[in-house]
């Protein structure tokens, strides 16, 4: 076997990133998405692209966030590993699937020899989630009417409500953030990641009960490919009434009203609840996502 090459892309060579099949269907999935083209790199063998990765990052980010992007041709898992293993980046992987992808035999290869390839390179499964996307011909989902939303300008009081969602939590990546460095931390993460969403921060809405009490919280965003369920979230106390159908519900609404078109949301697959809240709310399920840890970096 000759030897692999592996290669930046520019504006020059961009086109070498659309040498390789498609059988996941990701260029459908990323048609919202922007890439940089110097943040693509592919693996040659004998002039012939064999891997090829994407990272992204917001408009303003001046390094990529994660990498949403990643093919192998069949045989070729260790070229793969090494486009990862070599890259300036490590960071986390988002590895976007069809839904049901499990039950054809074709694209269950084709994700099998990408998961090769990701173990080869070190990385680890953190979790597997469900994608969802939200538009009107599914209808509105009803407001239940039993919560009062209201915006609150203060960021202490949604950091202190985001450590009491989080002190009983089935979130993948909560957990791995309170694991690493608390509480403090995932709340904090959450919050990051609300502030780096181009849409208002007025947008952000807690609910009370009739008696006045913080229930949760639900944040519709726009994040760089468009409006989406930020978080939704209920407290502990307050669990076990169906009150995130209600916050997302709400959410839903509150982003139409604002002119959005679609909605895309996503959950962890073992996060049954807020499957089943989804499912009411006429949310569907358009792809699955497996997101991966550069394990060697840590």
């Amino acid at each position: 076997m000759t030897d692999l090459v592996i290669r930046a892309l520019d504006e020059r060579t961009a086109h070498l990133f659309d040498a390789l099949p498609d059988p996941l269907d990701a260029r459908e999935s990323h048609r919202l998405t922007r890439h940089r083209p110097d943040w693509k790199r592919v693996a040659l063998r004998d002039g012939k692209v064999v891997a090829r990765g994407a990272w992204w990052g917001g408009p303003d980010d001046t390094a990529p966030l994660n990498i949403n992007w990643f093919d192998v041709a069949e045989g070729e898992e260790e070229a793969g590993a090494e486009l990862l293993r070599t890259a300036p980046w490590q960071v986390e992987l988002e590895m976007n699937l069809p839904a049901g992808w499990r039950e054809d035999p074709r694209l269950r290869a084709a994700a099998e020899t990408r998961f090769t390839a990701l173990q080869k390179a070190g990385h680890e499964l953190l979790v597997e989630r469900y994608l969802y996307r939200w538009t009107p011909e599914h209808g509105l989902p009803e407001r239940p009417g039993r919560l009062e939303f209201r915006p609150e300008p203060d960021d202490a009081v949604f950091f202190y409500l985001l450590r009491r969602i989080h002190s009983a939590t089935l979130d993948a990546h909560a957990l791995k953030a309170i694991e690493e460095g608390g509480l403090d931390r995932a709340a904090q993460e959450e919050l990051d990641f609300f502030h780096w969403c181009p849409s208002p921060r007025e947008w952000w809405q807690i609910a009370y009960t009739p008696q006045g009490e913080a229930a949760g919280v639900h944040i519709p965003l726009h994040n760089p490919s468009g409006p989406c369920v930020g978080f939704i979230g209920v407290v502990p106390e307050h669990r076990g009434q169906g009150y995130a159908y209600d916050l997302l519900a709400e959410c839903t609404h509150y982003l139409v009203e604002q002119g959005a078109e679609f909605v895309t949301a996503a959950t962890d697959r073992g996060n049954f609840p807020m499957a089943a809240n989804f499912a009411k709310a006429g949310y569907p399920v358009v792809r699955e996502r497996l997101n991966y840890w550069p394990t060697h970096t840590a």
